[in-house]
């Protein structure tokens, strides 16, 4: 008698912790972002909007920024995230390799891609040296600032928007890389992620920053005293989010995810300097022109070649153009 009131007690104790749990799972939880470092402010807006939908309603969402390659290493070997939002595709496909993001990531609805930019020169407020094309930065005393490639997505969109500038202008494989060597005899500064590169320009080191129009623009909204030129040949940048799928919580953060390419969400990073993915939403944004020249990381195969033929540290361009 005693012990099958024991078992009642237990069952009921049970019970109610199993009803706890789930209000507890009804009221919400806690996402983990992890992401490049450039859309922080963009996110500041999005989380509440986020929060403010059926799906969010009582979650809240940690978040930890940096250089796009460290990031998706730290994620790779270890570090919780939820979501991940990169600078490139191949960011992602480390997580894919590692079996941490569903190899069909990009199968859907603007291929995974939330967010567009496009490379642009900072220069300081006016324009002092009257920099307008690619063959500007190159000139004598001019001093440009970059991040680097090892560690920074943004690096990589600057140095095959400065490549493939060459090219739409008329210019050989040859000639292509002799640009890239003398633009690195320019370059000052290489730091670590592309938001500490817009940093030490603010500082006053450089004359031009290669940098997201993105950055740019996030500059000027918070007071730096700095002007942008779009080039008429550039390369269009597309930014990659994905869900984990050692995610505790996978329902919330595909809601999340989705979130991220509703008209709502992308007026939100249109608002922020990014260019977005949903065309009716892009229209209404007159900033945002067309450069005559503008490619794709199509000109050069696709990440997988382009990372080979310029990233490999041993034989790519970029590390026979830095160390010739």
């Amino acid at each position: 008698m005693i012990v099958r009131r024991l078992l009642l007690v237990w069952a009921l104790a049970a019970a109610a912790l199993g009803l706890a749990a789930a209000g507890a799972s009804a009221a919400g939880g806690q996402l983990t972002l992890v992401a490049y470092s450039t859309p922080a402010e963009a996110y500041k807006a999005l989380i509440p909007a986020f929060q403010k939908t059926p799906a969010g309603k009582g979650w809240t969402v940690s978040q930890s920024y940096g250089a796009s390659g460290d990031q998706s290493r730290a994620v790779e070997q270890g570090l919780g995230a939820d979501v991940v939002a990169f600078s490139l595709e191949p960011d992602i496909t480390r997580l894919v390799r590692a079996g941490l993001v569903n190899p069909e990531w990009n199968q859907v609805k603007y291929r995974g891609i939330v967010t567009r930019s496009v490379v642009v020169f900072a220069v300081r407020k006016g324009n002092p040296k009257h920099i307008r094309t690619w063959a500007d930065l190159t000139k004598p005393g001019i001093e440009v600032i970059t991040p680097n490639a090892i560690t920074s997505g943004g690096a990589r969109w600057n140095i095959l928007a400065a490549y493939g500038a060459q090219r739409k202008l008329g210019k050989s494989d040859q000639q292509a890389q002799d640009y890239l060597r003398e633009l690195f005899k320019h370059v000052s500064v290489q730091d670590k992620s592309a938001r500490e590169s817009l940093q030490t320009f603010s500082s006053g080191k450089g004359d031009v920053l290669l940098a997201y129009e993105n950055e740019a623009i996030f500059a000027q909204k918070h007071g730096e005293k700095l002007d942008y030129v779009v080039p008429r040949q550039t390369i269009l940048i597309e930014n990659p989010a994905a869900v984990v799928q050692t995610s505790k919580n996978r329902k919330e953060a595909q809601a999340f995810l989705s979130f991220l390419s509703t008209p709502k969400a992308q007026t939100i990073f249109g608002q922020n300097g990014y260019r977005p993915v949903v065309p009716s939403v892009l229209a209404k944004f007159k900033r945002y022109t067309r450069p005559a020249g503008l490619f794709t990381i199509g000109q050069f195969g696709g990440w997988d070649l382009a990372n080979k033929t310029f990233f490999d540290p041993t034989n790519g361009i970029v590390a026979k153009v830095q160390h010739s």
